[in-house]
């Protein structure tokens, strides 16, 4: 076998040194980026691109940021502070319908009485266009047709019968006083705003979670995930915690709107406001990821999502008060986490009330939380 000369394994050691060299290079690099690829890498990468995503849906910032706003100046506008309104009667004509007409006028209340017939004022009645009907009879008496289910009606009947009888000359055996207060705090607005500030929560962690996540399945991009090492947890934590960064503009845009529009008050701790938010949205996102996480069409998540929310729309308080709704069902009422989320904020916002002392509503929070987002984990598939 005959030797290479010199000068060929020179250049053969050169090209194994070259090839060494560059295999340790790549070694390097791998490692390099391993050390920069930490435990957090896929989870924060699957965060910044859902909030690029978000970007570039304009939709997203009508129904997260204008939307609620636009509500709350409607709703604040109709309940805004105003002048009772005026009591409208209809005496029935008559041989004592004049004078029953001038003995209502002497009332120093503010009621607005005409005299029609008794046919044309019991159909106007019914129709709405009088809250009374008086009917004075030729024996000195009067019959007063009211409908007590409502409230106006009612009103209006309590007015014209003080009206009436002191005209004919009853006195109060008691002696009061009035004062009107009005006091931000204790207005409609004062109410609604948190109660819209937690809809608006419970609204953007369902639909923004789920309705992305169901989207994605529907056109494949979760198939691609699969044969990445990236972790289920990481991706699913990603876009919940998505809609925390947004839910600090949510809390800040409605509040200041409440503040500057309507003079609300804020009572409580603005951290303590920003960490209920913050436990509203991780709670209603992880919902968001408990019904879709087999969800496979946009159709089916949507019936869904509306299945879900609908009785906290009813039953939670956003628009009124719970405490109308029979007492047997209160204990689930306040078991719901919208219930728990609005009782929690309005007691920070008009009581200034500390976290400390809402360890009950926290706990419902968290433990919706929890069961949500590891239930969702069990069962979510990427296809």
């Amino acid at each position: 076998m005959i030797d290479a000369d010199p000068k060929t394994k020179e250049r053969t050691r050169a090209a194994a040194g070259i090839a060494s060299d560059a295999l340790k290079g790549d070694v390097r690099l791998r490692n390099a980026a391993v050390r920069r690829n930490g435990r957090w890498s896929g989870y924060t990468h699957l965060l910044v691109a859902r909030l690029k995503e978000m970007q570039r849906e304009p939709e997203v910032i009508f129904w997260v940021f204008l939307f609620p706003l636009l509500l709350a100046f409607g709703l604040g506008i109709a309940f805004r502070s105003r002048p009772a309104s005026i009591s409208s009667l209809a005496i029935a004509a008559g041989p004592r319908a004049k004078a029953t007409l001038e003995m209502v006028q002497q009332s120093s209340r503010p009621l607005h009485a005409q005299i029609v017939d008794e046919a044309e004022a019991v159909n106007g009645f019914r129709l709405g266009r009088y809250d009374l009907v008086v009917i004075p009879n030729n024996s000195g008496n009067f019959e007063y047709r009211y409908d007590p289910a409502r409230p106006e009606s009612v009103l209006a009947r309590a007015e014209a019968d003080d009206a009436l009888q002191s005209a004919a000359g009853r006195t109060n055996p008691l002696p009061t006083s009035a004062r009107a207060s009005s006091e931000p705090g204790a207005r409609y607005i004062d109410f609604l705003i948190p109660g819209l500030l937690g809809m608006n929560l419970m609204n953007s962690g369902m639909w923004g979670v789920g309705f992305a996540l169901v989207d994605m399945r529907q056109r494949k991009l979760l198939k691609r995930f699969v044969a990445t090492p990236m972790r289920r947890s990481d991706f699913l934590l990603a876009l919940t915690s998505s809609r925390l960064l947004l839910m600090i503009v949510e809390v800040g845009l409605l509040l200041g709107f409440g503040i500057f529009a309507f003079h609300m008050r804020v009572a409580g701790s603005w951290v303590a406001i920003v960490l209920l938010g913050a436990l509203g949205a991780a709670t209603f996102g992880g919902l968001g990821l408990l019904t879709a996480s087999r969800a496979q069409k946009i159709e089916s998540v949507s019936g869904l999502i509306n299945l879900v929310m609908m009785p906290m729309w009813i039953f939670s308080g956003v628009f009124f008060s719970y405490e109308r709704f029979p007492a047997v069902v209160h204990p689930f009422i306040r078991a719901l986490p919208l219930t728990a989320l609005n009782d929690a904020l309005r007691a920070t916002i008009l009581e200034g009330a500390p976290l400390a002392a809402q360890a009950g509503r926290l706990a419902v929070l968290v433990a919706w939380a929890a069961i949500s987002f590891f239930l969702a984990l069990a069962w979510f598939r990427w296809t």
